[in-house]
């Protein structure tokens, strides 16, 4: 007998996580479950465990779908360099998928394809003179950096909630508050991001 159409036949791993990413992004974790996903498939929900064994292996994938993307290339550019382009990168596909990025800061990146791109990155930051261990360090605090960043800007700048203080009572906060130059959430993570990767310079890591 033939299958339905998006019958297990031709369902893939892949197209599993793809279509769990697509549902998050549209309607939020708490929506995501077997169930849905099979509907969304149209499969039974019994069908998307021959894919995913399970509900963790499922969130553990959809990390992999956002983290996974973004490869650390280092290339003929200095590793700085190398990983400035790879927060930049990170920062835009987190802002990509909003819904996903707390799952991202409270599960590792443990899948095969993860590591392999961990793998990939460690192996080029000791082509450029790091050792592994100071590279797999680097590259935890850049991506935590990055995380974080984007969490702490998920509802606005927070700054722009400063801007009603008493002046007379924070004087500080306020001056600080009206500067002059480039403000918001991308300036200060620009400015945030140079002041990491100077201080990771290979002084510090001797």
């Amino acid at each position: 007998m033939p299958g339905r159409p998006g019958h297990s036949v031709g369902l893939t791993r892949a197209t599993v996580l793809r279509a769990a990413l697509a549902l998050a992004d549209r309607d939020g974790l708490k929506a995501l479950s077997m169930r849905r996903l099979g509907a969304e498939l149209g499969v039974e929900a019994m069908t998307i465990y021959h894919h995913v064994p399970n509900k963790d292996a499922l969130l553990d994938g959809l990390v992999e779908q956002v983290v996974a993307t973004v490869t650390p290339a280092f290339g003929a550019t200095s590793w700085q360099d190398g990983l400035r382009d790879y927060a930049r990168d990170l920062r835009s596909t987190l802002l990509a998928h909003p819904n996903v990025v707390p799952l991202v800061a409270s599960r590792p990146a443990v899948t095969a394809q993860n590591l392999q791109v961990m793998e990939a990155a460690l192996r080029s930051m000791q082509e450029a003179g790091l050792q592994p261990a100071d590279a797999l360090d680097v590259i935890y605090a850049v991506t935590g950096f990055v995380v974080g960043h984007v969490l702490t800007a998920a509802d606005g700048d927070p700054v722009d909630r400063l801007e009603t203080l008493d002046p007379t009572a924070f004087p500080l906060l306020a001056q600080a508050v009206s500067r002059t130059g480039p403000r918001g959430t991308e300036a200060r993570f620009e400015f945030a991001l140079d002041a990491l990767l100077s201080g990771l310079g290979p002084d510090a890591l001797d």
